[in-house]
Parts: structure tokens; C-alpha cells; sequence
């Protein structure tokens, strides 16, 4: 096992990615009951959207491991299935199973892209200061999810809607953080802060567990059986259905537009995780490229469809696999840990639940102190640079979107050099990709 995954020769340990596996899947665990909770609002089965986000994690985890060797994990993503609900669904009006048609299309477009050459030069034509910055915009990105998860900062509306989200801590009655979620949220980062200092080895996970424990008492550590029988994944397993999705409003515009989105998304938001994450943790190599990422893509691009399949919205690679990285899990080893927990979840969902979100926020909160020394490596001194890099770092926590940060840093930083005469400055693929983005946004948001 030692060979295969090249754990010595990673500077890692069995322990370590042992560790690193279970700590991202309790920092992910979410989805398993968030991603139904969505879906089932187009009209889907709740159970067996939760089994078919089991099932299509896993899968990913899977591949992710077992193709790519790297420690990241996949589930449906956050946002895509709001998008989803509200904009494909309610907005446009398919069903869902043409929405999940859909999406079987944006994940085999993305499996073309990434076994395409394109895939190499994408990555390799975006700036070293624009990584930098995408690497730090993650870290805010996560830290704002650990925030909003121990309710230490509450959204105004739905992050998800065209009308954008208003963020406020409320200053004038600080007992909103010293009861229920934020104060147990406050003691775990407590906790896996001290750790830190003192160089405890697994400082994280042991941080949850302590956190969890705490909150028995406080009543927010409960365990609420619901058995799920295996034969209601039919209700949405091979569903998704072509039948009429040109007949919707829009015709094949509307089919096209949805589809694009739903790759530029999953594309952006996965290559984004990948050398943010990685770069941060310097498992990059002297290219700046991830060893194993164009494989990564390819798991990615695999889940997505087989997510479609089975009844769920797009896979991608979750960010949260930055807590794993941060226990020191450097292989795929991480991965499979991560992909057993989910699997083993679609028969003990509940004990997954367990864990507050409130004892893996912290987590989240911690890793963004990791993630943020990246904005130390751009050049803030240029201002060609250092806008770009800025509405890239800042749009991410603020657009609650890797995509959209890497979409705005990508546009600003074209039009920048246009502006001052750099025209041959920039990489031919960083123009197209500018457009892309600058489209996908007047095609969502118009």
C-alpha cells in the first residue's frame, strides 16, 4: 500500500491519511443531508437523493484516489444544487429529470475537455500571481463556510439568488455567540487553535472529537435514527430524461446556456480546489502544476455523470478536503478513507449526523490561516497584479463562489492589460476563458 500510493515518498503516514480521510468527510458529512434537503424541493425523493449523494461521493472519492493518487474529495456541490432547484427548475422551468439530463451533458462536455489537451494548457496559462491569489480566496472562501456553519456570521436571504446575500455579525447583542452552535463552535476553535501551537499531531481531528463530546451536553450532539431501505434509490436512479427539453422556454439556447454553466462551475470550481489547496500545502511542482490533477479532472468529470444517473446534481471537488491536507494527508489513501465513510453512510447516515456542524466549523475557520499565506507570494506592489489578485481573493467568500473569484480575476486582469497595451501579456486562453466567463455571467444574471 506504502508503494502504490507513494505515502513515504509524499513525506506522509498511514495515520496521517487515515486521519485526513475522516476529518474531511466529518467536515463534508453536511451534503449528505444538505444536497437532499435542495433537490427534493424540485420534486425528487428525499431519500433517494441522499443515497444517490452517498453513492456518486463516493464514486468520485474513488476515482480521485485510485486514478489521480491525490487527497481530495467529491460530492454534489454546493450552489450547483441550488442552481439547480431554483434557476433550472423553478427558473426555466424543466423537470427534474431534464435538469439531471442536463447536467449528464455539462459532465461529459467537461470529461471531453479534460482528456483533451486543453485541459494541460488551461491550468499552465493561468498566472502564478492569479494562483497565489486563488490559493488565499479559497482560504477566505472556507473560513466564511465555517463561520456561517457555527452561526457566528448569519446570511440576510439566500446566498444562492440572483440578488446576492447581505453578511452581518450582530454587534449589539453579543450573546448571540456565547449559547447554542457559536459558542460550541468558539470552544472547538479554542481547542484546535491550542493544539496547533503545541504541534499536536492530528490537532484537528482530535479537536472535533473533544467538540462533539462537549456538545452532549449542550444538547447539540444527538443521535436521530431514520433507517433508509436501498430500494427507493429507484425513485430517481436512470430518471433523467431528454423527453421535451427543447419544448422549454428558450429551446436550445436555454439548453445550451444551462448546460455551459453547469461546466464552467464545475471546471473552475474543481481547478481552483486543486492548486489552491495543493499550492497552499506546496504539493505543487516546480510548473506550478498538481501531479495527478488533469487525473482528478477526469474523476470529477466521471462522477458528475454518474451522478446524473443515479439522481443527483453535479459532483465536484470539495474544498473541505482542505482539513484532510492539513492533518498531513498527501495520497489517494485519504480519498478511498473518505469514499468508505460515504458508502458506509447510506446504511448509517445517522451516525454520520452526529457531528455537529458546529464542531467541524471550527476546522474550516482553522484552515483558512493555512490557505491565506498565499496572498504573501503576489506582487501587491503592481497594480496590473495586485486588482486582479485582489476581486479574485475577495468575490470568492463574498460571491460564496471559487468559480466567480476566478471569473473576475480572469476578466479584470484582461482587461487591465488590454488597457495599458500588454495585449501579448496575456495567454491566449486566458482571453477566451474571460469571454466565457463574461457570458456565462450576462447569460445567468441578465
Amino acid at each position: 500500500m506504502d508503494k502504490f500510493f507513494k505515502i513515504s515518498e509524499r513525506g506522509s503516514s498511514f495515520r496521517a491519511e487515515i486521519m485526513g480521510g475522516i476529518v474531511t468527510f466529518f467536515s463534508m458529512a453536511y451534503i449528505i443531508f444538505v444536497n437532499p434537503n435542495y433537490l427534493s424541493q424540485a420534486g425528487m425523493n428525499w431519500h433517494a437523493v441522499m443515497l444517490a449523494t452517498c453513492i456518486s461521493a463516493a464514486l468520485g472519492c474513488f476515482l480521485t484516489g485510485m486514478l489521480a493518487n491525490v487527497p481530495f474529495a467529491q460530492a454534489p456541490g454546493m450552489g450547483l444544487n441550488a442552481f439547480f432547484t431554483y434557476t433550472l427548475c423553478f427558473g426555466m422551468g424543466y423537470t427534474w429529470q431534464q435538469g439531471l439530463a442536463v447536467v449528464l451533458v455539462s459532465g461529459i462536455l467537461f470529461l471531453v475537455i479534460t482528456v483533451s489537451p486543453i485541459r494541460s494548457k488551461i491550468i499552465a496559462s493561468i498566472p502564478a500571481d492569479l494562483k497565489a491569489a486563488i490559493s488565499a480566496g479559497i482560504g477566505l472562501f472556507i473560513t466564511f463556510i465555517g463561520l456561517l456553519n457555527a452561526d457566528i456570521v448569519t446570511l440576510f436571504g439566500n446566498v444562492y439568488d440572483d440578488t446576492g446575500a447581505l453578511v452581518s455579525t450582530d454587534y449589539s447583542d453579543m450573546g448571540n455567540i456565547l449559547h447554542g452552535p457559536a459558542l460550541l463552535a468558539l470552544i472547538g476553535l479554542i481547542i484546535i487553535a491550542i493544539l496547533l501551537c503545541y504541534k499536536v499531531k492530528g490537532a484537528i481531528f482530535i479537536g472535533i472529537i473533544i467538540t462533539t463530546i462537549i456538545g452532549i451536553p449542550m444538547g447539540l450532539t444527538q443521535y436521530n435514527p431514520d433507517p433508509v431501505s436501498l430500494s427507493v434509490l429507484g425513485e430517481t436512479f436512470g430518471k433523467l430524461s431528454f423527453n421535451g427539453i427543447f419544448e422549454v422556454q428558450g429551446g436550445v439556447l436555454a439548453f445550451i446556456t444551462a448546460v455551459i454553466t453547469f461546466f464552467i462551475c464545475d471546471c473552475f470550481d474543481t481547478v481552483g480546489t486543486l492548486i489552491g489547496t495543493a499550492r497552499s500545502a506546496g504539493m505543487l511542482d516546480k510548473n506550478g502544476n498538481l501531479p495527478g490533477g488533469d487525473r482528478a479532472l477526469i474523476a470529477d468529470a466521471i462522477a458528475t455523470c454518474t451522478g446524473a444517473i443515479f439522481g443527483t446534481s453535479t459532483v465536484t471537488t470539495f474544498v473541505e478536503s482542505s482539513t484532510g491536507i492539513a492533518e498531513g494527508a498527501r495520497t489517494g489513501l485519504c480519498s478511498l478513507v473518505v469514499g468508505v465513510l460515504f458508502l458506509l453512510s447510506c446504511f448509517f447516515a445517522p451516525v454520520a449526523g452526529m457531528v455537529p456542524s458546529a464542531a467541524t466549523a471550527p476546522a474550516l475557520i482553522i484552515v483558512g490561516v493555512f490557505m491565506l499565506k498565499g496572498a504573501a507570494d503576489i506582487a501587491w506592489d503592481d497594480m496590473e497584479i495586485a486588482i486582479p489578485a485582489f476581486l479574485t481573493i475577495v468575490t470568492m467568500p463574498f460571491a460564496y463562489s471559487i468559480g466567480d473569484g476566478i471569473g473576475f480575476g480572469f476578466i479584470s486582469y484582461s482587461i487591465i492589460k488590454i488597457a495599458r497595451g500588454k495585449v501579448k501579456e496575456v495567454p491566449i486562453l486566458i482571453y477566451i476563458l474571460s469571454i466565457a466567463f463574461a457570458a456565462m455571467f450576462a447569460l445567468t444574471y441578465l
